[in-house]
């Protein structure tokens, strides 16, 4: 999946900013950090696919609004 990939390339860039410091951390804090990454993408993405669904019940509710307005008036 292309956010698990951004994950690890994330991940990867971090340890060579590490290793070029001079440091060092083991595979499994590596591997860790792009879980908490990943995991951070998805927490983004969870919100902004609710702010779009709060958006579309929103405008629903204006579309039934309208369409009964509608029918009140000509019926």
């Amino acid at each position: 999946m292309h956010k698990n990939r951004h994950a690890q390339q994330v991940a990867l860039r971090f340890r060579e900013m590490v290793e070029e410091a001079g440091e060092s951390l083991t595979d499994a804090r590596y591997d860790e950090l792009a879980l908490l990454i990943e995991s951070a993408i998805d927490t983004v993405l969870v919100d902004r696919l609710e702010r779009i669904a709060d958006e579309l019940d929103a405008m629903a509710h204006r579309v039934r609004h309208d369409a009964e307005s509608f029918e009140t008036e000509t019926g």
